[in-house]
């Protein structure tokens, strides 16, 4: 069983900065692809962006540029880090990880394709 844990959500202003953390236990042996998404009340689970065992990324077109996601492999923890926050990056912000090939993690995954994920945090943007 993996488990994932989510922190660092909280409430800035527009323009703010926000640090999330993803900490991995249990059977993580594997786990080559971790995603992070965010969902809003009443919509789907959106894809935020994704990183492969390798470092590679890949983000949605509505944070790229502002989002970085990176790795601390002997830590099991994934970060994403948010600068240049805009109200509708308001939501619940999840991580997920599973084993998926390089290719595909990178490639715009949908939630659907993860199997392992963290309960969430919440990221508030104010104006």
């Amino acid at each position: 069983e993996v488990l994932l844990v989510e922190s660092g959500g909280g409430s800035v202003q527009t323009g703010g900065s926000l640090r999330l953390s993803c900490a991995a236990s249990g059977y993580t042996t594997g786990l080559n692809c971790m995603g992070w998404f965010r969902q809003t009340p009443g919509m789907e689970r959106e894809r935020v962006g994704a990183i492969d065992a390798d470092g590679v990324t890949s983000y949605a077109e509505s944070v790229k540029g502002r989002f970085t996601i990176s790795q601390d492999n002997p830590k099991n923890t994934w970060y994403l880090q948010m600068n240049s926050l805009k109200p509708e990056d308001t939501a619940m912000y999840y991580c997920a990880a599973d084993s998926i090939p390089s290719r595909a993690c990178t490639a715009g995954l949908r939630a659907h394709a993860f199997h392992n994920w963290g309960q969430g945090t919440q990221v508030t943007v104010s104006l």
